[in-house]
Order: structure tokens, then C-alpha cells, then sequence
């Protein structure tokens, strides 16, 4: 008996929008990255994208526990001598909040190809609206 393998013509995609309004910043992010890759389906394969395309509106109501919207900060770093900078996550949310969600959806997808062509299905918008109504998408709820 051969196990059946999923080949790129039996993916069915699927499109998925998640309000962030008043979610917790990492319990929406690890249901947007099982979405995403495709775990919640009896045909996944860690090996291939065979996930679903999310859309996460108001990114900039999503909350932080603790003292992380003061406390915790995100690094980046040119290579040249001196060029390290940070902001925190309320800098970052005045700013950009959807890369807020962003970072922390990637930081939950594996690293290499496969994740960055699976980021490639994540939308993230900060306000309430977006413009895919068209590839009509099913509402998630997080618990």
C-alpha cells in the first residue's frame, strides 16, 4: 500500500480572516502560522506549502500581556559598525503596526524557502477593511 503524496493540483486554498481587535498578540499569531502551512488539514506535509491564504485586519488594536509594550524590542542591524537600532513594540505600533503581526507570524514559520514562499500568503492590514472581499473569505475566531 503507497501513501498518497498531495501534488500541487489537489491543493485547495482556502482564504481566512482573523480580527486582531483585543487578540493577544502570540495566540493569533501561532493560529495565523497553523493556517498558513497548512496544519489544520488531513493533508499536510511539513515538507510543501499546502496551507491557506489569512488575512489579519486591525493590527493596530492587538494586545501585548505584560510589560512587553514597553519592555520588549526588536533589533535590526546593516552590518556596518554602529548602524544596531531598536524599537520597541509601542514605537513599532504607532509606526508600522502591521509588521508587528508580521514579525511575529514569521518567527513562528520554518526558516528558509518553504517559510518565506508560505509569508508570501499572510496579508496583514491595520485597519478594518482589506480588498480581497472578492476571493470571499471565511471569519476565524480566536478562543
Amino acid at each position: 500500500m503507497r501513501t498518497p503524496m498531495s501534488n500541487h493540483n489537489m491543493i485547495n486554498r482556502q482564504w481566512h480572516v482573523i480580527d486582531a481587535k483585543d487578540a493577544v498578540l502570540g495566540r493569533l499569531a501561532t493560529k495565523a502560522a497553523c493556517l498558513l502551512r497548512g496544519k489544520h488539514k488531513p493533508t499536510f506535509v511539513p515538507h510543501e506549502d499546502t496551507g491557506d491564504f489569512v488575512v489579519v485586519i486591525n493590527a493596530e488594536h492587538v494586545r501585548v500581556t505584560g510589560n512587553k509594550e514597553a519592555d520588549k524590542r526588536y533589533w535590526r542591524h546593516s552590518g556596518y559598525p554602529g548602524s544596531e537600532r531598536a524599537v520597541t513594540v509601542a514605537k513599532l505600533r504607532e509606526q508600522f503596526p502591521q509588521r508587528l503581526v508580521r514579525h511575529a507570524i514569521a518567527g513562528m514559520l520554518p526558516k528558509g524557502t518553504l517559510g518565506r514562499q508560505t509569508l508570501k500568503k499572510l496579508k496583514v492590514y491595520a485597519q478594518g477593511h482589506h480588498p480581497h472581499q472578492s476571493q470571499q473569505p471565511q471569519g476565524i475566531t480566536l478562543n
